[in-house]
């Protein structure tokens, strides 16, 4: 057995009041792709960040060996010299600045005491090379999507020489030709010598591109798998990393729907401005009163579009077409419109656009519907703190107080908070857009289990999702966009992976 590249012995690690990491030990052989898994706040993040050196020595206790050396990482800086690169969900790059200058920021190659421009393009082509990346060194990083940028980032890491590489949720905002050509290309980088720690939630994805897994689970190492052995498995990695088995990963439904229609769009075309053409165009759909329908494409496709523009049309599209909620004619020119009209939209970005990360979790729950607890323009702080309570119980929201900051907690929590702002609201219409994005296996279950109860309750669910079993896996009926057009809609008894795709892809 080969001697371990990198060797993280006893790491414990602390916060006030909290203990991310007790005595945590973590392997990692040379030229292997190795999987860190486990579920929001198991203490992967924290475990990546005391080894690139953003949790210095001196702040947590244990030893780390890297490339046979005891080392002392003081900051970022000294890991990146010793040869590990971590490149994490939200991309360090400089979007108005070319593709050579971010491969090169901050190790640029000079002559003299000027930037040397030409060989830093052709070294910038030598990398994007390595990556397969076919665009020019001079194009600005903005003019290329969320995948191209990936690409731009682990090509900079491999200009520093990079022997370890760590990517924390790299497949997060890729779609899945992005993600088979990213396993490609580490399986490459492994090839050429460069191993890579992976940190992800989607557990297909472990399956299809680890050599080995570990699980963390509450601050602890439960177990390290072989999947060259055959020793990975969803249903293994599940109950290591929750501590228990889920024979389902989506709950039973127990509810009927009804054929009351609580929502209904006719014609709807939306023309965006910016882009100077349509990104809808003649969208027609209905929802029914405790239906929950599923909403698939590509991204791209105008799924996003289409919910931002029933809910007042915050992106300012000029929109056309007939909206019925409840049989009546409407027309919401703000968010604030259909939110007193009962129609509610979680995004699919809660840090960026869902949440308020500094303000605290009674706060964000309360958020939308300040008049609920408020008498005469004036804020009851104890009716706040009871309503807020009241869905931290009902969802299940692990926090240690409805005074916690909402950046401090875990991404399932974080989600849990976004659903319970929403429902504060008392919607009847529920638009769920990308609902487990970024949160692990168990939180997932337990959004699955809110999602059921509230179409129980009469809800009409609207869930935009790109994870297709997921799609099949909880939808009454399915609706396929392209393009900004419906190109099929499909009961979910008749519905199949291969069937959606076809219908995305016209």
């Amino acid at each position: 057995m080969s001697t371990p590249i990198l060797s993280m012995k006893n790491i414990t690690k602390t916060f006030p009041g909290v203990k991310a990491l007790s005595d945590v030990t973590f392997s990692v052989a040379p030229r292997e792709i190795h999987c860190l898994v486990g579920e929001n706040g198991a203490g992967k993040s924290t475990l990546m960040k005391v080894l690139s050196g953003v949790h210095p020595w001196g702040e947590y206790t244990g030893d780390i060996v890297f490339d046979g050396k005891t080392q002392v990482f003081h900051g970022i800086a000294d890991s990146e010299k010793a040869g590990i690169a971590i490149i994490y969900q939200e991309l360090a790059l400089v979007p108005d600045m070319t593709v050579y200058d971010n491969i090169f920021l901050g190790h640029e190659i000079t002559r003299g005491m000027t930037v040397d421009l030409n060989e830093t393009i052709k070294k910038a082509a030598e990398m994007l090379g390595k990556v397969r990346l076919d665009v020019s060194p001079d194009t600005l990083v903005k003019d290329l999507g969320v995948g191209k940028q990936q690409l731009v980032e682990i090509a900079k890491a491999l200009s520093r020489n990079v022997k370890l590489l760590v990517l924390d949720e790299p497949t997060a905002a890729l779609n899945e030709t992005d993600c088979d050509n990213l396993f490609a290309i580490l399986r490459e980088l492994k090839e050429q010598g460069v191993t890579c720690v992976l940190i992800t939630h989607k557990l297909r994805e472990v399956i299809k591109v680890a050599d080995v897994v570990t699980v963390l689970r509450d601050g602890q190492t439960i177990c390290t798998l072989d999947a060259r052995e055959g020793e990975v498995s969803e249903a293994v990695l599940i109950k290591n990393m929750v501590g228990r088995e889920i024979d389902n990963v989506y709950p039973p439904r127990t509810h009927a729907v009804l054929d009351e229609e609580v929502l209904r769009v006719q014609g709807w075309t939306a023309f965006n401005p910016k882009a100077g053409r349509n990104v809808l165009l003649d969208v027609a759909f209905t929802v029914r009163k405790g239906e929950i329908v599923g909403f698939a494409g590509l991204m791209g496709s105008g799924r996003t579009e289409l919910a931002r523009s029933i809910f007042g049309n915050p992106d300012g599209y000029r929109v056309s077409g007939e909206l019925f909620v409840h049989g009546a004619p409407v027309h919401y020119r703000h968010p604030h419109d259909a939110i007193e009209d009962g129609v509610a939209y979680a995004t699919e970005d809660r840090k960026a656009n869902g949440l308020i990360l500094i303000q605290d979790v009674k706060q964000n729950i309360t958020l939308a519907n300040l008049k609920e607890i408020s008498s005469r323009g004036i804020m009851d702080d104890n009716a706040e703190v009871k309503a807020a309570d009241t869905y931290r119980t009902a969802l299940d929201i692990k926090t240690p107080s409805l005074e916690q900051m909402v950046y401090n907690l875990s991404g399932g929590n974080q989600q849990k908070v976004s659903v319970a702002r929403w429902l504060f609201v008392k919607p009847t219409v529920l638009i769920l857009d990308e609902p487990t994005r970024g949160i692990d296996v168990g939180a997932i279950y337990e959004i699955y289990q809110i999602m059921n109860r509230l179409a129980s309750e009469g809800i009409g669910i609207i869930m935009i999702s790109s994870e297709l079993p997921e799609i099949l896996g909880m939808s009454d009926r399915v609706y396929v966009i392209s393009s900004g057009r419906i190109t099929g809609e499909l009961p979910v008894r008749e519905a199949t992976q291969e069937k959606i795709m076809e219908l995305a892809t016209r």
